[in-house]
């Protein structure tokens, strides 16, 4: 059976679900998964990492700031090591800054924010989307490790293992880049690229005073980010780091909700790779709406208090 290393990212000894979902793709392969982690509480993680589907969990041990240079030649060495014949990280922000590095390492090609993954062979391949998403590859190679990248929310966390083995590793120390400093987000946000559901607003919402009933719906939800289109974000309705399109961000939720946006091509390339994508707009021709699985046509402030009962009623029967 192949050894796959994955990345597994981890914040205060709590797993990050891009993580867990990416040991899933390796373990949807038929791979037997090596889990490295770092940073301060990387060993009170390494539990949920095995009940994600990680054989081997291994703690990268140091006292130093994080780089992702040193991070980087030790996971390579990681690969080389145990005989692995892939490498996957999460397509985060983390993740996109060490996956390069480590490919360069290695002297392979790198299959960036891939939706699929499956083996092929003697090697594997991905489900890859281009052209802002119009368009699906099926991609391979030849090389002896291979090294991708899984788009957030596109896989589900793989089976557990009992009893996963976890073990450190001396961590390289120094590395030309470092992390000096962390400006964390808002206390219990969660962020559209690992949220479950997503609520977006557009200019059909008319003013940045609306936007509570955005979050009102969010919070029914329980489990889903606001997310907002260029346009709201351009006039300063909304801060960036909910932008989603092509110069925000990509999410791939179970259930993605535009309200008030027309469907312009830049933001479809940023979620039409939702499970479920809700439309809400008062112009029944709108683009949104061709891409849509549910279209609601209607004023976004009439229909939004009403969904977000409905939503509030459905949850309490359950």
């Amino acid at each position: 059976m192949a050894t796959i290393v994955v990345f597994a990212e981890q914040t205060n000894g709590q797993a990050r679900r891009a993580s867990l979902e990416c040991i899933g793709a390796a373990r949807s392969a038929g791979g037997t998964v090596v889990a490295v982690t770092c940073g301060e509480g990387a060993s009170g993680a390494a539990a949920a990492f095995g009940k994600a589907g990680a054989a081997e969990v291994i703690c990268l041990a140091g006292s130093g700031p994080f780089s992702p240079d040193a991070t980087a030649a030790d996971l390579a060495a990681v690969v080389r090591d145990s005989g692995a014949t892939a490498f996957l990280a999460p397509a985060t922000v983390t993740g996109k800054d060490i996956a390069p590095r480590v490919a360069a390492h290695l002297d392979v090609t790198l299959f960036s924010d891939v939706t699929g993954f499956a083996s092929s062979g003697a090697s594997f391949q991905v489900l890859r989307p281009w052209l802002a998403g119009k368009a699906l590859a099926t991609l391979t190679s030849t090389a002896p490790v291979f090294c991708a990248t899984t788009r957030p929310n596109a896989f589900a966390p793989g089976a557990p293992v009992d009893a996963p083995k976890v073990s450190q590793r001396p961590a390289t120390a120094g590395g030309k880049a470092t992390v000096t400093a962390v400006e964390a987000k808002t206390a219990g946000k969660l962020d559209v690229k690992e949220a479950g559901v997503v609520v977006s607003g557009g200019r059909g919402m008319k003013g940045p005073e609306n936007f509570g009933l955005i979050e009102q719906l969010a919070a029914a939800f329980g489990n889903a980010a606001t997310g907002a289109s260029r346009a709201v974000v351009d006039a300063g309705w909304r801060p960036h780091a909910e932008q989603v399109g092509q110069t925000g961000k990509t999410v791939a939720p179970q259930l993605y909700i535009a309200v008030g946006i027309s469907g312009a091509i830049q933001h479809l390339a940023g979620m039409r790779t939702s499970k479920v994508i809700v439309a809400i707009n008062k112009d029944k021709d709108a683009p949104i709406f061709k891409l849509a699985d549910y279209g609601i046509v209607g004023d976004a402030l009439e229909v939004l208090p009403a969904l977000t009962a409905a939503v509030k009623a459905a949850k309490a029967q359950h």
